[in-house]
């Protein structure tokens, strides 16, 4: 019988994952256009494992304790998300397609990468979420909260290979200059209101 943390674990990490985000939005973009998408997937659900295994591990009183690096990170994340938030309306301004004889030019692993991971480390909710929530749910379980980390880990790994790989059959929607323009200013609009939500606490 699976204990029941593992099913807890599960449901709340998908529960706190679904939520449309900055690292989700990227993740679909590369999911459709088939790039890097196993290096994509790796970079999310290995971050997402270190930072639930930090909460369980107690790190999440450490964030708690240093509000220093929640401004940091509201800092940096606000700079990466509007920068990327213009790329986004530069392609929605000027689409690419998916088709053979007219596609973007690949991006190289590195980039893809970087961008990944600054999605992901440069986001405090990442730690509020993933460190400080998932973190406190696991201590009520007692002995169980490695199980609960379990389920959470299991959520993370289940949803981005999801997301990477079954958004790949949006390719033929997407075949058209217009789906780009719309899915670019979509994830332009996204990635800005991400950025003001992250740097509006530091002036209230």
């Amino acid at each position: 019988m699976i204990p029941a943390p593992i099913f807890l674990g599960f449901s709340t990490g998908l529960s706190l994952i679904i939520a449309i985000g900055a690292q989700n939005a990227f993740l679909l973009r590369q999911g459709i256009r088939r790039e890097h998408v196993l290096l994509t997937v790796i970079i999310c659900a290995v971050s997402d494992i270190v930072l639930i295994l930090a909460g369980v591990m107690g790190i999440g009183a450490l964030v708690e304790h240093a509000p220093w690096i929640l401004t940091f990170a509201r800092i940096g994340g606000f700079i990466f998300l509007f920068c990327y938030a213009i790329f986004a309306l530069k392609r929605a301004v000027s689409p690419s397609t998916l088709s053979i004889s007219n596609s973007a030019a690949p991006t190289a692993g590195w980039t893809v990468a970087l961008t990944a991971l600054s999605l992901t480390w440069l986001n405090p909710h990442v730690y509020v979420d993933t460190v400080i929530l998932l973190g406190s749910v696991a201590i009520t379980q007692h002995d169980g909260k490695w199980y609960f980390a379990l389920g959470a880990i299991a959520a993370s790994i289940c949803w981005f290979t999801a997301l990477g790989y079954a958004s790949r059959f949006l390719s033929r929607v997407f075949a058209s200059a217009t789906s780009w323009r719309i899915l670019d200013a979509i994830i332009c609009v996204f990635m800005a209101t991400f950025a003001v939500l992250l740097i509006r606490p530091l002036f209230l």
